[in-house]
């Protein structure tokens, strides 16, 4: 298709572009800027309801536009809450000028309505904004008054900084475990590294709602690709704490028993390194368990309690408990369903619904037990001390057939999904699979389903982690059937996005930490320290790149890291500090296929990049342990974190007892066990939270941790 001109030389297309945020470029590197294939342009505007099929189209399409500008307030208006309201018609973050004499007043969250003007604070909240033109035209938002900054993480007394723990909560696996790792477990964890280690704050993986297996297949184990963000998953339930299962009567308690032998021999299994850890083998155990427990009534106490937060969770659970009833009907992709039930709102829907309310009410009751089994867990990790507590982690997306998929139809792009560009470390590009939040949508919703999903996470943390925070001012949308190299950017608006999530962190008294590796544009980052979000430093990525570019640029001195992040030594998709020291992870990488250079060529190149770090540990005073001792130098690359002045230090829990296997090998499905891994030792066998606890080896790199904190 030509592309259609304007008067001033440019095109329409790259005007209607401009006009929604979609990108006609991008730069995989600096000084390399490459053009977007117009096709990509053409979908992606289609998936954000814009026609640009056509010239007629775009010229159409560029009508509506500027006739939408003329409007008297957009979708949503935010403000800071060092902002005064300047005096109407002045425009005001989102406001276009308005005509002289428009009245403007906010109903605030509370019912209160305030004039606008300079002589009213507005209180901190989600609010409507009222206009009212002298031409009679009236109008209203989304009034959002965020707070300037997000809490900062709380500090023992005395104290300006912290370590905590980083664990994939599903591969720390208890004498009482059945199967996987749960929040039974999460609660001795946390408070045992409260009291015995000082610890400050556990970070999780997503403990989000999975996708459910579909009929002779299995749940996809990433969390990364949730069913729902919006609640946790069942599976991680404790079934013996929830109370009801005290009551059980003798049948029940005697069919109770056999699924605790049939537990302890899948938890025996893995911990024997028999088995990989097998999500479904435990819900399903789990899931008749909840059965029996079902059958004892709630007391009256505990039933107001389910009661209220029925009310609370209000449309959102409904919706949820729905989606997993039809899942057990029909399958766990609810674009396979009856047509029927495609829309969430139609009668047919309701009908089905009302006639399987048990099993919906079966889904409610399992989330609101999890609920209560995270508040324990974040009650046991403040009770022992921790400053912080239970860190969540936020995924960037959902999968497109779960839950909050079929729930938000219209919020989020159909036939796009987001990934990353081609970079410097994947030509390819990547497709991550996951349908976007629509940044138009979103804005009409007034960032309802993003308050939703963060008020939802924020219920038990100390802190949240947001995976990708790029994604709050952009993401690379893929037009469905394209590969990643054929994608765009599309632009968000940063502003809203960050003032919701300070609005909803204030609220928690909760902190926020944003994983801003990879791709990141300029000034982003100056922007999450400015809103007090600390960012993630991973030491073998921090290069002083005023000293040189790729290789060439030599480790940054610790003093020159930054103060307002999470330090690291690895992340769940990186080699463990282990693996990285005796270079198991090159051949891990050489067995999957997956070395881009020869062996050698890579044994080379990440032995002189290992040896730049290790003289570094060294003439800094870091490594007494000398070369070769492999837990020396876990404890030298921990000892320079703490020489940072990072306000949180994370250790990989895998790296205290020195595990070499990576949870998760991007690029690989079936041909790793990628998220199904239980915690293990050097030599590979797997190591209990009983065992870990009471690891010589463990205890030896906290303690040496700690002593370079206090120095």
């Amino acid at each position: 298709m030509p592309l259609p001109q304007t008067p001033s030389g440019g095109t329409s297309i790259a005007r209607l572009a401009a006009a929604h945020g979609v990108a006609l470029s991008y730069e995989p590197a600096p000084g390399q800027r490459v053009r977007v294939p117009e096709e990509t342009v053409v979908s992606v505007l289609a998936a954000l309801g814009v026609d640009a099929s056509t010239p007629r189209a775009v010229r159409a399409a560029l009508e509506r536009h500027e006739w939408d500008g003329r409007r008297l307030l957009p979708p949503t208006v935010v403000l800071r809450s060092g902002t005064r309201p300047a005096p109407s018609p002045a425009p005001v973050s989102g406001l276009s000028a308005l005509p002289d004499g428009t009245a403007l007043r906010v109903v605030t969250e509370d019912g209160e309505t305030l004039d606008w003007g300079p002589g009213n604070r507005l209180p901190l909240g989600v609010h409507t904004l009222r206009a009212h033109a002298p031409d009679d035209r009236s109008a209203h938002s989304t009034l959002i008054v965020a707070p300037e900054v997000c809490p900062a993480p709380r500090s023992r007394p005395g104290a300006s900084r912290g370590f905590g723990l980083l664990v994939q909560l599903y591969s720390l696996l208890s004498s009482r475990s059945w199967g996987m790792g749960d929040l039974a477990d999460l609660g001795e964890l946390a408070g045992w590294a409260g009291r015995a280690l000082g610890a400050d704050f556990l970070q999780l993986n997503p403990l989000h709602c999975a996708v459910p297996a579909a009929p002779g297949g299995r749940t996809d184990p990433s969390p990364y690709r949730p069913s729902s963000r919006r609640f946790p998953d069942p599976v991680h339930l404790r079934v013996e704490d929830v109370p009801e299962y005290a009551y059980l009567v003798p049948e029940a308690r005697s069919r109770a028993d056999a699924l605790l032998a049939r537990a302890a021999a899948l938890r025996e299994a893995v911990l024997s390194g028999e088995s990989h850890i097998d999500r479904d083998a435990v819900w399903q155990l789990k899931r008749e368990a909840l059965e029996l427990v079902r059958t004892v009534p709630l007391g009256p106490g505990r039933r107001t309690a389910y009661c209220d937060f029925l009310a609370a969770r209000g449309q959102a659970l409904e919706d949820h408990a729905t989606w997993c009833a039809f899942a057990e009907l029909y399958g766990p992709d609810w674009r396979s369903w009856p047509a029927g039930l495609h829309d969430p709102r139609s009668a047919h829907t309701a009908r089905v619904r009302d006639e399987h309310m048990d099993r919906v009410d079966f889904h409610t009751w399992a989330v609101w037990l999890t609920d209560r089994q995270l508040a324990a867990a974040q009650r046991a990790a403040r009770e022992g001390g921790m400053a912080v507590g239970l860190v969540h982690d936020l995924a960037v997306g959902v999968h497109p057939g779960g839950a909050d998929a079929w729930a938000h139809q219209d919020i989020l792009a159909r036939g796009i999904t987001v990934g990353a560009p081609p970079d410097a470390f994947n030509a390819r590009g990547q497709d991550w699979g996951l349908p976007p939040w629509r940044p138009d949508a979103l804005a009409r919703a007034g960032y309802e389903p993003y308050r939703e999903v963060l008020a939802g996470l924020f219920r038990h943390a100390g802190a949240l982690r947001l995976d990708h925070v790029m994604g709050h001012s952009r993401l690379w949308w893929i037009p469905e059937g394209r590969p990643p190299t054929e994608g765009t950017y599309v632009r968000y608006d940063t502003e809203a996005m960050h003032g919701v999530l300070a609005l909803e962190a204030h609220r928690a008294g909760a902190a926020v930490i944003g994983e801003d590796l990879g791709t990141v544009e300029p000034g982003l980052r100056e922007e999450l320290a400015a809103r007090r979000m600390l960012g993630t430093s991973v030491l073998w990525f921090e290069r002083d790149w005023r000293e040189g570019a790729g290789a060439q640029a030599p480790p940054l001195e610790p003093a020159r890291w930054r103060a307002d992040c999470l330090a690291t030594a690895t992340t769940h998709d990186l080699p463990s500090t282990a693996a990285r020291l005796t270079g198991a992870h090159i051949g891990l990488r050489e067995r999957l296929g997956l070395l881009t250079r020869g062996a050698d060529e890579e044994r080379v190149a990440e032995g002189a990049e290992l040896e730049e770090w290790l003289r570094l540990f060294e003439r800094l005073g870091l490594l007494p342990e000398g070369r070769g001792d492999e837990e020396g130098g876990i404890k030298a690359v921990h000892r320079f974190l703490a020489r940072t002045p990072a306000r949180l230090v994370g250790v990989w829990l895998p790296d205290a007892v020195g595990d070499r296997r990576a949870q998760n090998v991007p690029g690989t499905v079936a041909e790793y066990p990628n998220w199904c891994l239980p915690v293990a030792d050097a030599t590979g066998r797997p190591v209990s939270l009983e065992g870990f606890t009471a690891s010589p080896r463990a205890r030896e790199l906290f303690a040496a941790l700690r002593e370079a904190l206090a120095d």
